[in-house]
């Protein structure tokens, strides 16, 4: 038996989970027509940065270098218990991350829906603390979150074309360092949207590129119980799911494996959801 949500709106038309699985009440009005609108605006803007061939991508001064190791110190004994307390955040699947780890001796990439201000937080607890580095939309680097989404891990995605040379030399390095990589493929955030939005291809580009695997994730949404009820009312409990790696193909060409790649992502991210009809496919390139 399964429940329908269409109700809800042109961007859950035909939406439809199994009977056991919790939706929330819409957050916002979502548009049903573009997936890819942003939602959440920049923080007022403090800076005018340009994100060109001469801007940093990865940071190696000394000042990052202290920061960024104070931010994840704040992460790991601040956030993720908090994340447990206020959100309530469990997670499912994460043995398979431990069962498969020789795979992961050369790093991997983790995909995820984009649904909650603190997602990456879930995204770091689930992939049992390790560090990862993030492609972000350029222009929130401006706004007053910017500080400290570059200190996490974000690295600006280039606006102009004569940066990009110098952000692929940033994730180049980080690869011959083995570092794991994160990226949204639905590219900006829609809180509390329980429907699996298309993604962009350019995540598995690059995990072909530097033959990661991919590991797919999908935070999923619970009611308030107990005692959590005193706090954050109206928001719903955080469960993130892990599903098994997607090992790229190179004996493929980059432009079949990346969409199959995509395509396997999106399919195992509604599988472990519990969604049984989405509004979206997984492309709309």
């Amino acid at each position: 038996m399964v429940k329908d949500y269409s109700s809800f709106g042109p961007a859950y038309r035909d939406f439809k989970v199994r009977e056991d699985v919790y939706v929330p009440e819409p957050s916002a009005e979502f548009p049903g027509d573009n997936p890819f609108t942003r939602m959440t605006p920049i923080r007022e803007k403090t800076k005018n940065i340009q994100f060109d061939e001469t801007y940093p991508y990865l940071d190696k001064s000394l000042k990052f270098k202290i920061w960024h190791f104070i931010i994840y110190c704040v992460t790991w004994f601040l956030a993720f218990p908090l994340n447990r307390i206020r959100y309530g955040l469990t997670i499912e699947g994460r043995e398979k991350i431990r069962k498969n780890r020789k795979l992961f001796a050369n790093g991997a990439m983790t995909v995820c829906n984009h649904v909650h201000r603190w997602d990456m937080i879930c995204v770091l607890q689930a992939m049992r603390y390790r560090k990862s580095w993030i492609p972000m939309y350029a222009q929130a680097f401006n706004g007053k979150d910017g500080f400290l989404m570059k200190t996490i891990g974000g690295i600006a995605i280039p606006e102009k074309f004569s940066g990009l040379r110098k952000f692929n030399e940033a994730f180049d390095e980080l690869h011959a360092r083995k570092q794991w990589i994160h990226i949204f493929p639905e590219s900006c955030s829609w809180y509390y949207y329980a429907p699996l939005r298309p993604f962009k291809v350019g995540a598995f580009n690059m995990a072909y590129r530097y033959s990661l695997p991919v590991i797919p994730m999908i935070i999923t949404f619970r009611p308030r119980t107990g005692w959590r009820k005193l706090f954050r009312k109206g928001e719903p409990l955080l469960t993130i799911h892990v599903g098994d790696p997607i090992i790229p193909d190179l004996n493929a060409s980059r432009k079949e494996e990346a969409a199959r790649m995509r395509d396997v992502a999106h399919q195992t991210m509604l599988e472990m959801a519990g969604i049984v009809s989405n509004p979206w496919p997984s492309n709309i390139d």
